[in-house]
């Protein structure tokens, strides 16, 4: 299915081609979680139905931005 959303950074619109229904477009639009109904897709596929946000923009905007350092501990 073709879904054109507007990216909530980069304010453009982008389109792409996501294997969902429009039963399951339709039962997440009245509420369900994304991931149940449509458990199929990838984080990128959700991301991009719920944001607009596409792969790329995510990485152009965000990169470095998170540090992968396993020796951060948590206090509680």
């Amino acid at each position: 299915m073709l879904i054109t959303k507007r990216s909530n950074i980069s304010h453009t619109t982008h389109t792409l081609d996501i294997p969902i229904t429009q039963a399951q477009y339709d039962l997440w639009q009245s509420g369900a979680l994304i991931q149940d109904a449509m458990p199929h897709l990838t984080s990128d596929q959700r991301e991009f139905l719920i944001t607009g946000i596409t792969p790329e923009e995510w990485d152009a905007y965000f990169k470095g931005d998170i540090e992968d350092d396993d020796d951060d501990e948590f206090a509680f």
